[in-house]
């Protein structure tokens, strides 16, 4: 067959029709051709628009002897509206608004074809006739979509390859309903695989989903998606997500290397997972928001977090139910805040968790039954009034604290044991309630039931066995115990009002005063007493501290850390002090080791100025610092406000201040707005407990926690007068200024770099125009003000180019003058 021409065999039985013929061009060729024909197109590039009216096969050279190109220079490449055959042709497109390959009725079968193009999509699939099998192909298209299903279009594509796309991978919208078998995405600029619109579905088997600069897979807007056995990995953005009512089912699917949620959903959306792995996440692994939502989760397992979030959020009201699971090697494993929030754990493990393996808040509900936790901080915690729920048949052991309750929370325990804690095995302080009901203590370190503050706890036939301070630890007018027993081990009280509760020692003993509805009570100890007092300070519970940061195997290097500090926008003088600091501690270190005295440097800071400019950030800094220099153990940061460590009665303002100190220990605790301790009409506020607290803590432990406060300079100049020790506590004080305008215009493109935007034609001088006329009151934001701008600018361009049927890729990213919001009034 001569070079560039396409030979057509007839497939009619006739003998009257020619049985093949040559054509020049494939026009000419499929003008002649009818169903069942078969044209054999030469090597070559053909650049022809072409439209399969018939139920004809297409096909390029078997033997290998070169490619067919099919390359129009506008226009769709191939277009089909018969059940067509279709295999080894090579597709390019040029056109930003049409497909490279469009599908628009019939089930043609398209088997090995190469879509490279530069296309608005590579092979898209309109309307509700359009049902193809799609086979071995691979797309790419650095311009635009890799393939989309709309408007009721469907079809099967099995062990295809979209690779490279400038938009999404894979997009779903209008009613569309595709199966994906064995397909690779990757490396495409938007999500991976998104499926939009009410109607629109999507089932996928066996495909993989990685290296993608967006979500992996995104369910929105009342569609439904099932995937089997899929992998999502490797994304910059979460791995899935779920918002509006979307619904989607994971079956034995793995999600993985994810530097943000890996899977998260919103807004009445209901994920369902079975057998399904979530491993190597950056933030939660599943994060649950808003009233409607719910996950169900059975036989899954989520571990080995990146970062310093908890495994599982459930907040705003959503709902999470997770049976037969594993939860492990996080820092905290189930976080649940908000009223209308509940979560629901049976027969699940948690364990190898760095904080608290279960937090209920903020009128939040938990119920846990048959449930395994072990090597946590803290068991479970149940932190405020409202908050409570249920624990029944549950163990916990190897923790430091086995279960919290504070603020007024009130759960249920049943048949709860807590084998081996650190510390109490149940704590119940600051107004906190609960009803202990057949729970048993065994082996702790500290008490079995530590009950103060006048707790209004109710404990029934109880028991606790080898607690080394004691079994039951109560305040005075706390608890009711009835038939609770214990051992006798730990020393015995020796005030008259305990001897009540001491009867329950003898063993098989009970509380005899209890059972006729008497309270017993021991004397309450001070939960901040040193070591060398009646109560040591170890038996104030508290939540684990985070993993180490600074540790030697795991703290980046002083450079590295001083090097993002310089990276910074602004705030040059901040930058010197912080290297003077670090030179001094440096220069100390060596002369130590030189045999030579170091000068003393104390490392507590005052940070003072406006919000918005860095302290925060500088801080958290500092602390890597420190741990890279080996001066902090961890180097992570605590950042605490007023409503963090001041109580509501005497007492309790000493214990959170004491919590607060110990979860920053080898680490930073900052104290944001520190001058709001200690108000100018104080009266008998609480705040002057915290400073007293915190100012003997710094002296006990000078080496183990760097404080910084931080606040408005007027403000802060203040708290430092407020006790005597106070100001002698800090080394020196770093101003933080304000941004100028030409700062504020920096962060606005680094926001945009990072966020893949860039600015147009003249943004820039707009923007450093609206920054320098914009007012500048008491309340201006600083660096948060810029990021504000820049979103207000995101919207404002997506309010714009959502108006556009096909944007390009310039009009997607590109910020211009008018995307500006209106300047505000004065601050």
């Amino acid at each position: 067959m001569v070079q560039g021409t396409v030979q057509v065999t007839h497939g009619g039985s006739s003998r009257w029709r020619r049985r093949s013929g040559e054509y020049p061009t494939l026009t000419a060729a499929l003008a002649v051709a009818g169903d069942g024909d078969v044209l054999s197109i030469a090597p070559g590039t053909y650049r022809e628009n072409l439209v399969l009216h018939h139920a004809v096969t297409l096909r390029g050279p078997e033997d290998g002897s070169g490619s067919v190109r099919i390359a129009p220079l506008d226009g769709v490449a191939l277009t089909l509206r018969a059940s067509a055959v279709v295999q080894d042709l090579y597709l390019e497109g040029q056109d930003r608004a049409a497909p490279a390959l469009l599908v628009e009725d019939g089930s043609p079968e398209l088997t090995d074809l190469r879509v490279s193009t530069h296309s608005a999509a590579g092979i898209e699939v309109r309307g509700p006739g359009a049902r193809p099998l799609v086979r071995r192909c691979t797309v790419e298209n650095p311009a635009g979509v890799g393939i989309a299903v709309l408007d009721g279009g469907g079809g099967v594509f099995e062990e295809c390859e979209v690779v490279s796309s400038g938009q999404t991978g894979f997009s779903v919208r209008g009613g569309g309903r595709p199966r994906l078998e064995r397909c690779r995405i990757h490396h495409s600029t938007g999500a991976g695989i998104a499926v939009t619109g009410e109607g629109s579905g999507l089932e996928a088997l066996g495909c993989e989903v990685y290296e993608v600069r967006g979500a992996g897979v995104q369910i929105a807007a009342r569609a439904a998606a099932r995937l089997t056995d899929c992998a999502v990995h490797r994304t910059s953005a979460d791995g899935v997500t779920l918002d509006t009512d979307a619904v989607l089912t994971l079956a034995g699917c793995d999600i993985h290397d994810i530097p943000e949620n890996a899977v998260d959903l919103r807004s009445r959306s209901v994920l369902t997972l079975s057998r399904t792995s979530v491993r190597r996440f950056g933030r939660n692994g599943l994060s649950v928001w808003d009233p409607g939502t719910r996950v169900d989760a059975d036989s899954c397992e989520i571990h080995d977090s990146t970062g310093d979030y908890p495994a599982v959020w459930v907040s705003d009201g959503a709902t999470a139910s997770l049976d037969s699971c594993r939860v492990h090697d996080v820092p905290d494993a189930l976080f649940v805040l908000d009223r209308g929030s509940s979560v629901d754990v049976t027969d699940s493990d948690l364990s190898q968790v760095r904080n608290t393996a279960v937090s209920v808040s903020d009128g939040a509900t938990a119920q846990l039954d048959d449930c395994r936790i072990r090597e946590a901080g803290t068991g479970a915690w149940f932190r405020d009034h409202g908050s409570g729920g249920t624990l029944a048949g549950c163990t916990i052991d190897a923790v430091q604290t086995g279960v919290i309750v504070t603020k007024g929370a009130d759960p249920t325990l049943e048949r709860c044991t807590v084998t081996s804690p650190a510390e109490a095995g149940f704590y119940v302080s600051a107004g906190g309630r609960g009803t202990f009901k057949a729970c048993r203590v065994t082996d702790s370190s500290g008490f079995g039931f530590h009950v103060l503050d006048g707790c209004r706890t109710t404990l029934t036939r109880c028991h606790t066995e080898r607690c080394a301070r004691g079994g039951y630890e109560f305040a005075e007018d706390g608890p009711v115990a009835e038939e609770c027993t214990g051992d006798g081990s730990g020393p015995r009280p020796a005030s008259a009002a305990a001897a009540a509760a001491a009867a329950q020692s003898a063993p098989g003993g009970g509380f005899t005063g209890a059972q006729s509805g008497v309270r017993t009570v021991t004397a309450a100890r001070s939960p901040v007493a040193q070591p060398s007092q009646a109560a040591p300070a170890a038996s104030v519970p508290r939540p684990a501290d985070p993993e180490p940061a600074g540790d030697a195997a795991g703290a980046r290097a002083s450079g590295a850390v001083l090097g993002q500090l310089d990276a910074l926008v602004g705030l040059d003088s901040v930058k010197r002090e912080v290297r003077a600091l670090t030179d001094m501690i440096e220069v100390g270190r060596r002369r130590q080791r030189a045999g030579l005295k170091a000068a003393s440097v104390r490392r507590h800071l005052v940070f003072t100025g406006s919000p918005g400019t860095g302290k925060t950030t500088v801080a958290r800094l500092y602390g890597e610092i420190l741990a890279s220099l080996g001066v902090l153990e961890r180097g992570h940061l605590v950042e605490v406000s007023r409503v963090d460590l001041v109580g509501e009665h005497i007492g309790s303002t000493a214990i959170r201040t004491q919590e607060a100190f110990e979860r920053a220990r080898g680490g930073v605790l900052f104290i944001d707005e520190a001058y709001a301790l200690a108000p100018e009409d104080s009266g008998r506020d609480f705040g002057r407990e915290a400073i007293d607290t915190l100012v003997k803590l710094m002296e006990d432990h000078r080496d183990a926690v760097v404080v910084i406060v931080a606040g408005y300079t007027a403000e802060m100049d203040r708290f430092l007068t407020v006790n005597p020790g106070v100001a002698s506590r800090f080394s020196r004080t770093i101003a933080f200024g304000d941004y100028g305008p030409g700062e504020l215009l920096r962060i606005v493109e680094q926001q945009a770099e990072e966020h893949e935007y860039r600015l147009g034609e003249g943004t820039a001088e707009a923007l450093l125009t609206y920054f320098t006329e914009l007012p500048k009151g008491p309340a201006f934001g600083n660096g948060r003000t810029a990021r504000q701008t820049f979103e207000s600018m995101v919207e404002r361009h997506a309010g714009r180019v959502a108006q556009l049927s096909e944007p390009s890729t310039d009009e997607l990213t590109l910020l211009f003058p008018a995307d500006l919001p209106a300047l505000s009034a004065p601050c």
